[in-house]
């Protein structure tokens, strides 16, 4: 257990998301319920609720986040740059999201989405969502359909192939590099 429970400690978000993930990762997703993970925390079941709607949560918290990260930079991008090349902005930008620090926790919450259907089947919802919001920004950047959809649709199959390689224990390479290469890939399937 984290602490005795305190109304008011410091990160309280923080320490409920590190014990939900200790829990989920030893005990499972569904065997973990929202009273044991504030408990741990050394927390109320109500400040849980205070942070998240309910456990899923805690590992997709930062979805709206990620989204208006990637949006703003595929916007954000020069009005000369080829909807690819807006898109693979978004993506290098999100960096700051995928650092080395975070890497550990990454590994950990993609672990536990990979052994739960649920999650999984949330983790494929977010991912969608992120193709939608950047194919609307492609869209509002005045690329066509289908064009805008295309280019969202394989922004986020790099991002995917990427994040994975990312999260791979074996991998040293950061999040800028693997995204450039993974475009470098793309780019000499579709020549």
């Amino acid at each position: 257990m984290i602490g005795r429970m305190t109304r008011w400690g410091p990160d309280a978000k923080g320490r409920l998301v590190q014990s939900a993930l200790e829990l989920y990762a030893k005990r499972g997703y569904d065997q973990t319920t929202v009273a044991e993970i504030a408990e741990r925390a050394g927390l109320t079941e109500r400040t849980f609720f205070r942070h998240f709607a309910d456990k899923k949560e805690v590992l997709f918290a930062g979805s709206n986040n990620l989204r208006d990260l990637l949006v703003n930079a595929v916007a954000g991008a020069p009005s000369s740059a080829a909807p690819i090349e807006a898109v693979a902005a978004g993506l290098l930008a999100a960096g700051v999201v995928f650092n080395e620090e975070r890497r550990d926790h990454s590994r950990r919450r993609q672990s536990i989405i990979a052994a739960n259907a649920e999650l999984r089947e949330r983790e494929l919802i977010k991912m969608a969502s992120l193709a939608s919001a950047i194919a609307d920004t492609l869209r509002r950047r005045g690329v066509p359909d289908p064009a805008a959809r295309l280019t969202a649709e394989a922004g986020i199959a790099v991002f995917r192939v990427a994040f994975d390689r990312w999260v791979d224990a074996d991998n040293e390479v950061g999040w800028s590099d693997l995204v450039r290469g993974s475009l470098a890939e793309l780019k000499v399937l579709v020549a």
